[in-house]
């Protein structure tokens, strides 16, 4: 949404095509795009590589890869498919990659950009400057999106970004990694929007489309007790709409919690990673303790606001035991909406070289799943029963009876798909109680809103969503494959 802002102000034009789409080879040709520009995280990187690999050989364009991914592994840019990677932030090196390909300039000096020499090697640019006022790129553009989407420009619920970077040294979290590739501070690389701004940005989102409650992605929304005030005496009066959002536990105070009450907070998380100190501070250096975690819990539930948590299994060093231990912390903050992964140590992560000097690291990035949420890519002691405790993770936390029956099957390799499926259909059903909570707080009495009728319309619609994302990868691959091989018989053998 950011890129199609910055695109569009510079004069240039800019859509948005979601997959899978049974339409998407025309409506790319229809298009006749000059640059085709992708967003890639390590795991779904090899598929994007294959779409892109498909879109080359039947049309002409730039390919342009940007995200976390390429920015940590720039070499991507030396398969031949691949015309350039974006290091960063792109707005400022889109626009300037466009401007220059419209007047027939050179392209290979543009900061941000990598780009292949044609000898082996690469042309890395140097980043240019991080963009100081975010308040400066303007209102995001959602109609690129929505327009190409209307599942998510009919959603109730929208994401709100207010602010860039992040304090914070966690060792499994990209922001440590990426202030490095800038050189930052943090008074460089944490950057605010106003009040103003973000208020604004709903306002018109709402004017356009349904809204009745704001989601806030930002990784610390307390991160600065003056804007936080600012922020709770106007939104009431000037937006009035319930919102969720992320703490860190370790800055919580209890005027915070009171303030985001008072603004119509129904829903905050907190990060407790792992009850285990030494997983949790040493090696994911969270610099949090025990206590802190325990009264930011308290406050928020004080205050009637609906807990979360944020929780991480398989932790290097750490135990089965420690990960038992952070159910039974959940357990007694009396977390509403457990949320739980299984640790990943991406590329350039100092989580990574933990699990090096280990001996326990991922082989090769290419072996990273999509979902972080699925298997224990490190080869950690009890590997098994850790991705089987983690579909037991948000049942435990709510029912702790269940406990002795769970902890008969966590080494029946065979349940694990039995217990995707029970995690998957709980996991919904907390949205669906957040769900009727935002509802609640709206006056909001349909009867497609009902707990049992919204779990089910949304369970229909995602597994519809789920089972064609799955046949058109399947697609994807083979396609895919065909071209890398070139022999019609592997793709009869796939058949």
């Amino acid at each position: 949404m950011y890129l199609s802002r910055a695109v569009k102000d510079a004069g240039h034009e800019m859509e948005a095509l979601v997959v899978p789409d049974p339409m998407w080879l025309k409506k790319i040709k229809d298009y006749n795009p000059d640059v085709i520009t992708w967003s890639l995280m390590t795991g779904n990187h090899k598929a994007i590589y294959d779409v892109n690999r498909i879109l080359k050989s039947k049309f002409e364009f730039f390919s342009l890869m940007g995200g976390p991914h390429v920015t940590f592994l720039p070499d991507c840019v030396l398969q031949d498919e691949i015309d350039a990677v974006c290091l960063g932030e792109g707005e400022g090196a889109v626009v300037e990659l466009l401007n220059k390909m419209e007047a027939g300039e050179d392209i290979t000096s543009i900061p941000n950009l990598v780009f292949a020499d044609g000898k082996g090697g690469m042309i890395r640019n140097e980043p240019r400057p991080l963009i100081k006022d975010i308040d400066e790129l303007g209102i995001p553009d959602r109609t690129v999106l929505y327009d190409a989407a209307p599942l998510y420009a009919n959603s109730p619920r929208k994401v709100i970004v207010t602010q860039r970077g992040c304090p914070m040294m966690c060792s499994f979290c990209f922001h440590h990694a990426w202030k490095r590739i800038y050189g930052a501070t943090n008074k460089q690389y944490v950057r605010k929007r106003s009040v103003s701004h973000v208020i604004q940005e709903v306002n018109e989102i709402r004017k356009d489309y349904p809204l009745d409650f704001v989601h806030f992605l930002d990784d610390i929304f307390n991160l600065k007790d003056s804007w936080l005030e600012e922020f709770a005496d106007r939104w009431p009066k000037e937006v009035g709409l319930p919102f969720d959002c992320i703490l860190m536990a370790n800055i919580v105070k209890e005027r915070q919690i009171v303030n985001l009450r008072r603004a119509g907070c129904v829903y905050a998380r907190i990060a407790f990673e792992a009850a285990s100190d030494f997983v949790r501070n040493t090696v994911f250096r969270k610099n949090t303790d025990t206590e802190q975690l325990r009264n930011a819990s308290r406050w928020i539930k004080e205050n009637g606001i609906r807990l979360g948590s944020l929780n991480m299994l398989g932790g290097p060093g750490g135990t089965i035991e420690d990960d038992f231990a952070t159910i039974q912390l959940n357990i007694e903050c009396g977390v509403d909406h457990p949320l739980c992964s299984i640790v990943q140590p991406y590329p350039e992560f100092d989580l990574n070289e933990i699990t090096e000097g280990l001996g326990v690291a991922v082989a090769a990035y290419d072996d990273f799943p999509a979902n972080f949420n699925r298997e224990a890519t490190i080869q950690v002691k009890d590997k098994d029963k850790i991705e089987n405790l983690h579909k037991w993770f948000p049942i435990l936390v709510r029912f702790p009876r269940m406990m002795p029956f769970a902890k008969k099957t966590l080494d029946k390799r065979w349940m694990s798909k039995p217990l995707l499926i029970m995690y998957m259909m709980y996991s919904e059903w907390l949205v669906t109680e957040q769900n009727t909570i935002y509802n609640r707080a709206q006056g909001i009495k349909n009867p497609l809103k009902w707990g049992p009728v919204d779990f089910t319309l949304r369970c229909v619609t995602k597994g519809a969503i789920r089972v064609v994302g799955i046949f058109g990868a399947k697609w994807v691959a083979k396609a895919a494959t065909k071209l890398e091989m070139g022999d019609e018989r592997v793709q009869s053998h796939m058949d």
